[in-house]
């Protein structure tokens, strides 16, 4: 008796402490709930649903798949890319003049299937004012660029401030193109058919002969462009690919085309012919077929290289790498195609008057349609823009070398210390 008459104070003042204990919490917790739906409602939901943003920027002159597999890979670190194009002028004091005009490149940049939203006139390199712009109205998280450098013309890193500032984020270059090399691919073939055809005036077509028929590398002797060192991979072609084919009952449309130098003018024609169903098949000539139909000089980019460049439009579902010149019946039955069409802008729309018409099948189908195309640009009009102005672009290639040796040089240096 004596015991338990003992035992009960002790009893009591534990579960007094208990209470107190769950009283003290509950206050705290009651205050952090208060203080937390103080909040504005806007804030709370970022903080807790906030998209990762990311931002790339570039050029995106001659724009290539290279350009394509680097957004990939931006958008890839994030939930949403956003892109700064540059602006036409400093392009042209930090680099040289573009061969595509602003209007031109955001178009192309707007249909690559991995960008959301896109920031004209960007400038070339990021100051702190525009840092803040892209931390504050932009709400962007990290600043991305490949491993490639970025030289202004002073020899300093563009991304410097982003990489201070711990908001930058590195992405794997893609080996094989660029913008420099393509201008290049050309140029050099300007240079060598014009020792060639010194005592003739060689055509727009003879300037540019045996394309990709002659392998010649720099320091070497030949007659044709630079050969492309791209190597193809399933792996990158799945990596560009929708992954999905058309739905039941789908409106099939196709167009076909070499897409070579894949521009601003293609881009437009898939947008429109997209419009017209439910899911957008691409054919791509071969190597040779485009040789055939469009001159030695052409393709100036290999087939891989075009594939991958309209695989990575929003606009196109699938492609058919290789595609047949002629489209059959069989065809036409084997990818259930409803609508087959073509641009009225096109480096060759003699097809109806040759003996064998490509699109004689459709025609007598009633599925072709002639497309009248948004923008005059063809890839004869790119070429065209750098032979007319190819001293400028090889000293914009120059120039951009001489950064790149001097940005190494500085870093090797700095290494050594």
């Amino acid at each position: 008796m004596m015991g338990s008459d003992e035992g009960r104070p002790e009893n009591v003042q534990s579960t007094a402490r208990f209470l107190a204990t769950c009283l003290i919490g509950g206050v705290v917790v009651g205050v952090s709930l208060l203080g937390l739906s103080q909040l504005p409602l806007g804030i709370r939901r970022r903080k807790k649903n906030k998209p990762i943003r990311v931002y790339m920027d570039g050029c995106f002159d001659m724009m290539h798949y290279g350009h394509c597999n680097a957004l990939r890979q931006a958008r890839a670190l994030g939930d949403q890319l956003v892109v700064g194009v540059v602006s036409d002028a400093e392009i042209t004091v930090n680099k040289g003049p573009p061969v595509t005009p602003l209007k031109e490149r955001m178009i192309m940049v707007n249909a690559v299937k991995w960008v959301d939203e896109v920031i004209p006139d960007a400038p070339y390199a990021i100051t702190e004012d525009f840092m803040k712009k892209l931390f504050d109205e932009y709400n962007i998280d990290f600043i991305i660029h490949g491993d490639d450098p970025c030289v202004l013309p002073d020899g300093t890193d563009a991304y410097a401030l982003a990489k201070k500032a711990g908001r930058y984020k590195q992405i794997k270059r893609t080996e094989g193109v660029s913008s420099t090399d393509i201008v290049g691919r050309m140029l050099l073939c300007v240079r060598e058919r014009a020792i060639s055809d010194s005592n003739n005036h060689s055509s727009l077509q003879r300037q540019f002969s045996h394309g990709h028929g002659q392998k010649f590398e720099d320091g070497g002797s030949g007659t044709g462009t630079r050969v492309s060192h791209f190597l193809p991979t399933s792996r990158r072609i799945v990596q560009f690919s929708n992954g999905k084919g058309p739905g039941q009952d789908a409106r099939i449309i196709y167009i076909d085309g070499a897409f070579d130098l894949f521009h601003a003018g293609h881009v437009e024609i898939l947008r429109v012919a997209r419009e017209l169903g439910d899911f957008l098949l691409v054919g791509i000539h071969n190597d040779q077929t485009v040789s055939v139909t469009r001159g030695a000089h052409r393709p100036i980019m290999n087939l891989h290289e075009r594939s991958l460049s309209v695989l990575a439009c929003r606009y196109v579902d699938e492609v058919i790498i290789g595609a047949p010149w002629e489209v059959s019946k069989d065809m036409i039955t084997t990818f259930d195609i409803s609508l087959v069409v073509h641009g009225t802008v096109a480096e060759n729309n003699d097809f109806q008057k040759e003996k064998c018409n490509p699109y004689a099948v459709p025609i007598s189908m009633g599925i072709f349609k002639i497309l009248e195309s948004p923008l005059d640009v063809t890839t004869t009009t790119i070429i065209r823009r750098i032979v007319s102005n190819h001293e400028a672009y090889q000293k914009r290639n120059e120039k951009k070398a001489e950064s790149e040796k001097r940005y190494y040089e500085d870093k090797t240096h700095v290494s050594g210390d």
